[in-house]
C-alpha cells in the first residue's frame, strides 16, 4: 500500500518571541495549522497580529522559538543553512509586495535566476523560463527590463519567477498591495487559475476582496489563530491569459 502523501505545510504549536525580559514580544503563541496539496489559503490579520512573522517562518526566512515546522514532511528545524537554502530554492516560490526584481536584468533573466542558483543548465532554464512567462501572459515582454514594465507586469514576472522551479508551495506576501485595480485583477486571475490547476498557494493579505479568492481563510489576532474556515472562492472574470499547465 502506498504511504499517504505528506501535507505541503505542517505547523505544530509554533511560538515566536522577540527580545528578553520586559521587552519580550510574543509574536506567535502556539500556532498550529496544516495545508494540504492543492489548497489555497489566505492568512489575514491586522498590523501586529503575527501574520508577517508567520509568513517568514513558512518561507524558512525565520525560525520559531518553540514548536515544529515541516515542509513536504521535512522538519525545517533539523536542516543546516545550506539545506535550508536548497529547500527554499526548490520547494517554495516567493511573490513579494515590492516585486523584488533585479533592475538591470530582463524579465527573462529575472525568471531564470532561481534556476541558475539551483544549477540548472542554460538550455533547460531558458525553456522553463519562457514557459513560465507565457503562463502569466508575458511572452511578448521577455527582453524588457523591470523599469519598462507596469507594476502589474512586474508582479506577473515575479509570479513567473516563483513558478519556474515547480515549487511545492507558492507563498505570496501582499502580492496586490502595490497594484491598481486592473493589475490586481490580472494577478488574482493568475492565482485563481494556478489554484484550479492544483497549485498550493498561501497568501498573506489584509484585503477581504483578495482573500475572497481563496478556498480557506485563517485569521490571526495577537499571535493566535482565531478563525479558520473554508469558503467557496469568488468567480472572477473570464481569464485573458495563456493557459497554465499543472
Amino acid at each position: 500500500m502506498t504511504a499517504p502523501e505528506a501535507p505541503v505545510l505542517e505547523v505544530r504549536e509554533v511560538s515566536k518571541i522577540y527580545g528578553t525580559g520586559d521587552a519580550r514580544v510574543h509574536a506567535l503563541r502556539g500556532v498550529s495549522l496544516t495545508v494540504e496539496r492543492g489548497d489555497y489559503v489566505a492568512i489575514m490579520g491586522a498590523s501586529g497580529s503575527g501574520k508577517s512573522t508567520l509568513m517568514n517562518i513558512l518561507g524558512c526566512l525565520d525560525v520559531p522559538t518553540t514548536g515544529t515546522y515541516l515542509v513536504d514532511g521535512t522538519d525545517v528545524g533539523a536542516l543546516g543553512d545550506r539545506q535550508l537554502a536548497v529547500l527554499r530554492n526548490r520547494k517554495i516560490g516567493f511573490v513579494f509586495q515590492s516585486f523584488n526584481l533585479i533592475p538591470r536584468m530582463s524579465a527573462l533573466a529575472n525568471v531564470e535566476l532561481p534556476l541558475a542558483y539551483g544549477g540548472v543548465g542554460v538550455g533547460a532554464r531558458r525553456r522553463r523560463a519562457l514557459a513560465a512567462l507565457d503562463q502569466v501572459g508575458l511572452g511578448d515582454r521577455l527582453h524588457h527590463d523591470p523599469n519598462e514594465l507596469s507594476g502589474g507586469q512586474q508582479q506577473r514576472v515575479a509570479v513567473a519567477r516563483a513558478l519556474v522551479t515547480a515549487p511545492s508551495l507558492l507563498l505570496a506576501d501582499e502580492p496586490t498591495g502595490n497594484l491598481d485595480t486592473t493589475s490586481t485583477g490580472d494577478v488574482l486571475r493568475i492565482l485563481d487559475r494556478l489554484s484550479s490547476a492544483g497549485r498550493t498557494i498561501v497568501l498573506i493579505t489584509h484585503e477581504n476582496d483578495v482573500a475572497a479568492h481563496a478556498k480557506r481563510v485563517i485569521r490571526l489576532v495577537d499571535g493566535r489563530i482565531t478563525e479558520d474556515h473554508r469558503q467557496a472562492p469568488v468567480d472572477g472574470p473570464p481569464p485573458r491569459l495563456a493557459a497554465v499547465a499543472p
